[in-house]
């Protein structure tokens, strides 16, 4: 596989968090305190995933105030435009600018069906549209002990990338259900097992070169406290951030792993 040095990501997802006018009180925050704290933005990118509604109001500070942050968002709809009620289209948020789109989360499987077909149509849409799609995939404790940490995010990720270009640009996002604001990450190690063989998917799927330049994030009760651990890992390349990434504080800690942890 080429050796390619891979950017972390720290992406913080707010979940159904935070108005416009909170959003533009945080993004603020957040930025100035990372520069006050010297944080290179070229060595750990930084990202935020506001809800819809914040999206524009994020756009207008992040541009005007010319700030290093990347945004995103939290969905996508599969369908460019039409009658869909309540859907938001790839082109809409391409033209907010957005980098980024979540696809796939558990919450959206679990709690709005969305099966391993919705997903890849999803991450279709996400890159016809320019958005950079950030697969998320993981298994619940039911799935981990019948078939196991990788079978489940190992089939979750096959299907999303169905039809995908080699050339694409993608993130994965590895998030193990059981995890999930449960307070219970999993450990660096298991983290690292299981972004190895999604880099293996990869490489299946898109080619060994899009495996090495793919960066695949950890996500799961991350915090400044553990996220060094999953640093250390070699196929752990950043962290999707919930809970966590509603604290400037705390969200700036983990940013910032490189500082005040050695790694």
């Amino acid at each position: 596989m080429a050796a390619v040095t891979r950017t972390p990501l720290i992406a913080g997802n707010w979940k159904m968090n935070l108005d416009h006018l909170q959003a533009i009180a945080f993004v603020q925050k957040l930025a100035w305190s990372l520069q006050d704290a010297k944080h290179d933005f070229d060595a750990v990118e930084v990202a935020v995933f506001p809800p819809f509604t914040d999206l524009r109001s994020v756009q207008t500070l992040v541009a005007a105030d010319k700030l290093p942050l990347a945004y995103g968002a939290q969905d996508v709809s599969s369908q460019d435009s039409g009658a869909f009620t309540g859907e938001i289209s790839g082109a809409f948020l391409s033209q907010l600018e957005c980098r980024y789109a979540i696809i796939g989360h558990s919450e959206r499987r679990s709690l709005h069906g969305e099966t391993d077909e919705i997903v890849n149509s999803k991450t279709v849409a996400a890159l016809k549209h320019g958005l950079v799609p950030v697969i998320c995939v993981g298994e619940t404790a039911e799935d981990l002990e019948k078939h196991g940490s990788a079978a489940v995010p190992v089939s979750q990720l096959r299907a999303a990338l169905e039809a995908v270009s080699s050339d694409a640009d993608i993130v994965v996002a590895y998030e193990p259900v059981w995890a999930i604001g449960s307070g219970k990450a999993a450990t660096p190690d298991q983290a690292e097992q299981v972004a190895a063989e999604l880099r293996k998917v990869i490489a299946e799927s898109l080619g060994e070169d899009a495996a090495a330049r793919t960066r695949i994030l950890y996500g799961g009760s991350v915090k400044a406290a553990n996220i060094a651990g999953f640093m250390r890992e070699p196929n752990v390349d950043g962290a999707l951030v919930g809970g966590a990434s509603l604290d400037v504080t705390e969200f700036s800690n983990i940013v910032r792993y490189q500082k005040h942890v050695g790694v």
